[in-house]
């Protein structure tokens, strides 16, 4: 079964980190713009896009570059393609974050994370390869795989340290957080430390067993026999549903090719909506479920908002097509029970990541030895990792779990919160303090916990201006 996308949204990762200004942990002089512009042109293979000041954050400057990197890093010979990066400079002085985005760079400019302003550091945001316009053209996808690009964050911290020589901390959400803990796993040289929120793991691609105990007692006993109704009374009103989605595919020139038809994507969007609500969602917007009595335009409207029934469009997936051959091949995903919608709905299974892929893509059989050797390396060999997760994630249920071997590493969960606001920020007292103390340790700062505690309240309410959400 597809399954929503393991991405923070837009309004998500406001709550993360911080577009604007704002109180820093330490004040830094502006720096000499001229001066790293040209060390970073000096640099082989960069070419510097952008070089400016930006409005929202006076005090450092902003830098857009393209990386030339290769296309297979183990046969450099078959040709490069242009990575896209940006950085945020306050000084060369100041720690490094390394941001995986682990999707395109996000649209804002100034997006700071956490550690980010915890440490008071210069931030450099990388693209994932595949992901446009960082894509090689023409594309082998076989090209896209964690080692590939954990080979491509490499090469980008050796070469931005010849300027940045202080500690580096690599830090990501959700898909960019799994991201990072790869990138430490194959290069753990490479950074000083890093802080993954909310990444899934799934050693076990086969084992679903987490996820049908999770939507079994996630919430209240009322508000899951509501998600289970809504789905069902969709599935009964399935004619009504897919007049409505083809009328709003018509008004947007959407189409169905690569999933196949308004009738799969109908099934898979209502299928998958009880995992969106969860990601998106805190218990307390259980209050506004409509009963599965409700008109058919508002019971579509609403599982419209959490879940798009668009977004399975040839339209709709274009952007995030690497992801699913990331899925398919090596990540895994979830596949929980649907039996209690028996009778309603295909044969379980039909909608995977495999299924929307166009075909003219070659998509190999999922190899299930690399989610496992990055758990194993975690649990015996792991070392500075910090993980922090939220109680009702449905994306949290597999998670990475530290174990024997792993040293000098934190693991946290913030109960009740969603897919979003697991943030060190909002940790208790204690924990928070614990986390700022080794996240400064490990960067070489010195702690100022009373000063970095922050209340950041969670602003993750659905944009569709903002927003783009999409299933898996």
């Amino acid at each position: 079964m597809r399954r929503i996308t393991p991405r923070l949204t837009l309004a998500a990762l406001l709550s993360v980190g911080l577009i604007g200004t704002g109180a820093t942990a330490h004040a830094s002089p502006k720096p000499a713009d001229d001066d790293i512009a040209t060390q970073l042109k000096a640099i082989r293979g960069v070419t510097l896009t952008a070089d400016k000041v930006l409005p929202e954050l006076p005090d450092e400057h902003y830098y857009e570059l393209t990386f030339k990197q290769p296309v297979d890093h183990r046969h450099p010979q078959k040709g490069t393609f242009e990575q896209r990066i940006r950085i945020l400079h306050k000084s060369v002085d100041r720690p490094v974050v390394l941001f995986a985005t682990g999707y395109d760079l996000y649209t804002p400019q100034a997006y700071r994370s956490e550690p980010t302003r915890i440490l008071d550091a210069d931030q450099v945001s990388v693209e994932q390869r595949f992901f446009t316009p960082s894509r090689p053209d023409p594309a082998n996808w076989s090209d896209l795989n964690i080692w590939q690009a954990a080979t491509d964050h490499h090469l980008i911290v050796k070469a931005l340290k010849t300027i940045y020589k202080g500690k580096w901390i690599s830090t990501g959400g959700s898909k960019g957080g799994m991201t990072s803990v790869y990138h430490h796993r194959f290069y753990p040289k490479d950074v000083d430390g890093t802080v993954a929120y909310v990444a899934p793991n799934n050693p076990n691609v086969r084992d679903n067993k987490p996820y049908d105990r999770f939507f079994n007692t996630v919430g209240t006993a009322d508000c899951r026999a509501k998600l289970n109704g809504i789905q069902q009374e969709a599935l009964n009103r399935r004619s009504e549903f897919k007049k409505l989605i083809a009328a709003q595919a018509t008004a947007q020139n959407q189409h169905f090719t690569t999933i196949g038809s308004i009738d799969r994507d109908f099934e898979a969007t209502v299928i998958d909506f009880r995992w969106g609500f969860w990601q998106y969602n805190l218990v307390s917007e259980c209050a506004n479920i409509p009963a599965r009595t409700a008109p058919t335009q508002t019971l579509f409207d609403y599982i419209d908002g959490i879940d798009p029934f668009l977004s399975d469009s040839d339209e709709g997936i274009a952007e995030f097509v690497p992801y699913f051959y990331q899925a398919a091949t090596q990540l895994g995903e979830p596949d929980p029970s649907t039996s209690y919608l028996k009778g309603l709905h295909y044969p379980q299974g039909l909608d995977t990541s495999r299924n929307l892929i166009p075909s003219d893509i070659r998509v190999p059989k999922f190899d299930y030895r690399v989610m496992p050797d990055i758990d194993h390396w975690v649990k015996n060999q792991g070392n500075h990792l910090m993980f922090l997760y939220g109680g009702n994630d449905p994306w949290g249920v597999k998670p990475f779990r530290l174990g024997k071997g792993t040293r000098d590493s934190y693991w946290y969960s913030v109960a009740g919160q969603r897919h979003s606001g697991s943030l060190i920020s909002v940790l208790p007292l204690a924990q928070h303090d614990e986390a700022v103390s080794a996240l400064s340790r490990w960067a070489g700062v010195s702690q100022q916990a009373a000063q970095l505690r922050q209340s950041i309240v969670p602003t993750d309410s659905y944009d569709p201006l903002l927003d783009k959400r999409v299933h898996l």
